[in-house]
């Protein structure tokens, strides 16, 4: 049941910031080939997780988000020099939270909020301080504490035991299919943030709820 809530874990990247929002960063520096710069960025940097995790070659986010800039980089047949590659990696540390973020941590600030991400705390904790949003959270997560990628049940039960409460006592978030299949197969409640209108995966893990933007999951309060 909805009242039964008492920790909402909130994914990062796409869910609560937006990982496009450095466009403008990579559009100045590669003109005209920015938005496919970020485009490809991210869709390598989760790549590259899914292939550590599988491979057992565990690297932290910092390392696997240069490491897919550089790929990006070279995919649209451009160079990376130092100046560029600190920009760009700095950039991740500034990006923008979606709209109605701000709002909806407010109306729930009388339950548990958490951040739980595969990033590490060398990138969400600047992230979130530089954001704002940093006193809106009980606890910042990551899977880097103990080295297993979410979607695998390793990630999701170390955010289990550190909040101290049952599965179906938490809604997890996120706006990507992937974690919201994660995180139904571990046995939490899931509300899917489906920013860009996509269907549900095919792996018989049927979200909860799923909404448009964060402001839905406000009926779980």
């Amino acid at each position: 049941m909805k009242t039964s809530i008492k920790a909402f874990i909130f994914d990062v990247y796409g869910t609560l910031f937006d990982v496009h929002s450095l466009k403008k960063v990579c559009n100045d520096l590669y003109p005209e080939k920015g938005d496919e710069i970020s485009q490809s960025w991210r869709a390598k940097q989760i790549e590259y997780f899914f292939l550590r995790q599988l491979m057992g070659n565990y690297e932290p986010f910092l390392k696997i988000t240069h490491d897919a800039l550089k790929y990006a980089i070279k995919e649209h047949h451009e160079q990376l020099d130092e100046q560029n590659e600190k920009q760009l990696l700095e950039a991740y540390l500034q990006l923008s939270p979606y709209p109605e973020v701000q709002s909806v941590l407010k109306q729930l600030g009388h339950k548990q909020l958490v951040v739980f991400s595969n990033g590490s705390h060398d990138m969400l904790d600047p992230l979130i301080q530089n954001s704002g949003l940093s006193n809106f959270f009980d606890y910042t997560i990551s899977i880097d504490e103990v080295k297993q990628y979410k979607p695998t049940l390793t990630s999701y039960r170390h955010a289990l035991d550190t909040l101290g409460v049952k599965r179906e006592e938490v809604l997890f978030m996120s706006s990507n299919g992937w974690d919201i299949s994660g995180a139904k197969n571990f046995g939490f409640q899931t509300a899917w943030i489906n920013r860009n209108n996509l269907p549900t995966e095919e792996l018989n893990l049927v979200p909860d709820s799923i909404y448009s933007d964060l402001t839905g999951i406000l009926e779980w309060k």
